[in-house]
């Protein structure tokens, strides 16, 4: 069975958001998943971005004008 983990970011600002998944990834048990929200614009870039340089499953789950919200895989 999987369990989700959430992380609210909206508001934070970069790096700080990048830092904290980070940080919430490495407490991450194998079968749990980390859904994540965060600012759309540069947050969601860098985060995004991050996540495929550390070779991060993740897919977009909501997305609107403010926010987005996605969920990272996790594949320990």
């Amino acid at each position: 069975m999987i369990h989700l983990k959430h992380l609210d970011l909206k508001s934070v600002p970069c790096p700080l958001n990048v830092v904290k998944i980070k940080l919430a990834l490495e407490k991450l048990s194998k079968n749990e998943q980390l859904i994540v929200e965060l600012d759309k614009g540069e947050p969601e870039e860098m985060v995004l971005n991050n996540l495929k340089e550390m070779g991060r499953l993740f897919k977009n789950i909501k997305e609107n004008e403010k926010f987005i919200r996605i969920k990272i895989l996790n594949e320990n």
